[in-house]
């Protein structure tokens, strides 16, 4: 069993890790670098392998892949994963991992709680290596912005864990809305079935169990003592952690509407026409302010500008709140929504993965086949499609350009519930032009040694 890296291997491979970043690994992918030829299985690494980290690994472990290392910070929540795969190298430090075997590894899965979500995939990039991440892609704003950046400077491939990605559905609503078929969108409301609410931090301090090394579970995040409070699956509703519901199920349930309205233009750039400025004005409306967690229910008013031949749109964001029955035309309301509501028509999908759709008002659509002709590629799986594009055929089409922005959205949508509004945000600079204490929060600090 792999023990935590020692302060010596820490330095060295932080050191390591700044010179790939500063570009001494000239080649972006380890498929470049040595020749790397398609059809070839992937070596594939998995950080985080319990739970949804499992779910990843099973899945690219049934496309034929190899699985070579498998690391887990808690060796009994992984053990039946490490059984399953007994010819996998077993770690529970991903930085020792990548020390010792950097050079036989293809890809990434990272599967962690959202708060070492940044720091194993942007490691992983650095050094070339392919990465599938799940949802929400990062904790905080800055590190959405830091994973875009640098998948695209090192040129990997990356693919975001919002399954439902993969829809023919979803796909298919986003051809429509393209194609004209409800007209001009400018109002759009997604909802989450439920809140968090505040949270306590625990006084007691049982035991650290055995076979956990909680010292790497924090990760980057502030020193605490251990509690049960935190693990496992309960990490979601601290702000220290987790996303809460906007964060976890916005990548989901907000995926056909940012999709459809180009949302992700007001961050992605043609080259040669980067804007001096794009403002998004954000105001929430929280049930109550707590630091240690999100808000029991809140409504989050987002005014996004004209993009890529779209007119200016208001999206309204709730949690465990509902908007206006009247925009749902007589349709019933799930506790679930994305809703895009046109000149000419509305779509409303009430899976919260997006993974179907309904044409609205039901009267004038009924029996609608027709609409754009198919632009979209249809996905042969989420997994599958990473996997492939890893091989050089086809591109996956959650990466990191789409889902460091979704991302993005969602955590800057969290943030406004701490601070008086409107915020107001600018997805040039990354920074907040009109308040400092919003700015801040745009990121956490780290614990030494970890860095971004």
């Amino acid at each position: 069993m792999s023990k935590a890296i020692t302060g010596t291997n820490r330095r060295d491979f932080l050191r390591q890790s700044g010179m790939a970043g500063a570009g001494l690994l000239i080649l972006g992918s380890r498929q470049l670098a040595l020749g790397y030829a398609a059809n070839e299985k992937l070596n594939v690494a998995g950080i985080g392998v319990s739970g949804q980290g499992r779910g990843n690994v099973d899945n690219v472990a049934g496309l034929g892949q190899n699985l070579v290392a498998l690391c887990d910070v808690d060796h009994d929540y992984a053990a039946g994963t490490f059984k399953k795969y007994p010819k996998a190298r077993v770690y529970q430090d991903f930085r020792r991992m990548f020390d010792e075997m950097a050079s036989g590894i293809d890809a990434v899965t990272v599967s962690t709680p959202d708060h070492t979500h940044a720091v194993a995939a942007v490691a992983a990039m650095k050094l070339g290596k392919h990465v599938y991440c799940e949802k929400p892609l990062t904790r905080t704003v800055k590190e959405a912005r830091t994973m875009r950046e640098t998948a695209l400077a090192q040129k990997v491939v990356t693919q975001m864990g919002n399954q439902g990605s993969a829809a023919e559905k979803l796909r298919r609503a986003v051809e429509l809305v393209w194609g004209g078929v409800i007209g001009e969108v400018r109002e759009a409301h997604v909802w989450f079935d439920g809140g968090n609410g505040p949270m306590t931090r625990p006084q007691d301090k049982p035991p650290v169990p055995a076979t956990l090394d909680w010292n790497l579970w924090l990760g980057p995040a502030g020193e605490r003592p251990y509690s049960p409070s935190y693990l496992p699956g309960k990490w979601r509703s601290w702000r220290a952690f987790g996303s809460g519901i906007v964060g976890d199920f916005g990548c989901h349930t907000g995926n056909i509407m940012f999709r459809a309205l180009k949302l992700q233009e007001l961050w992605n750039f043609p080259a040669g026409q980067r804007p001096e400025r794009v403002v998004i004005r954000l105001e929430a409306k929280p049930s109550e302010v707590n630091l240690e967690g999100y808000p029991q229910a809140s409504r989050t008013v987002i005014e996004l500008p004209a993009r890529g031949g779209m007119p200016p749109v208001k999206l309204t964001l709730y949690a465990k709140e509902r908007p206006p029955e009247a925009v749902m035309l007589g349709f019933p309301m799930s506790g679930w929504g994305d809703l895009l509501v046109g000149s000419q028509g509305t779509i409303y999908s009430e899976c919260p993965w997006n993974t179907r759709f309904n044409l609205l008002p039901e009267a004038r659509f009924d029996g609608f086949k027709g609409g754009p002709p198919e632009t979209l590629p249809r996905s042969p799986g989420h997994h599958k499609e990473w996997v492939e594009a890893c091989q050089g055929k086809g591109k996956t089409f959650s990466g990191f350009e789409i889902g460091g922005p979704l991302t993005e959205l969602m955590q800057l949508a969290n943030l406004a519930t701490l601070v008086p509004g409107p915020v107001e945000y600018d997805t040039v600079s990354g920074r907040v032009l009109n308040s400092a204490i919003a700015d801040e929060l745009l990121h956490r600090p780290y614990r030494e040694p970890w860095k971004l």
